[in-house]
């Protein structure tokens, strides 16, 4: 019984702590006073970016091979049907 009274207790003292009842800071776009803060922002802002414009270019990327590979296969296709196979 004082096994079970006793964690009971420490467990009321971990939800009571002041820990708990810390809000969590806004992570919106604020701008900061820190110049490691500032510098880890203007980092995430330039990876982002270069994030964006590898993503666009893997697109054109992969439309453009859709292209080629749809013409590589009709030209198959034509040389199969010239020798008269399927």
């Amino acid at each position: 019984m004082l096994k079970v009274a006793t964690s009971v207790m420490f467990a009321m003292a971990i939800i009571a702590s002041p820990v708990w009842a810390q809000t969590a800071s806004s992570a919106g776009g604020q701008s900061h006073n820190d110049a490691i803060v500032k510098m880890r922002q203007e980092e995430a802002a330039a990876k982002k970016e270069y994030k964006r414009k590898v993503a666009e270019a893997q697109k054109v990327f992969d439309e453009q091979k859709a292209a080629a590979k749809k013409e590589r296969d009709a030209a198959i296709a034509a040389a199969h049907a010239a020798a008269g196979q399927k």
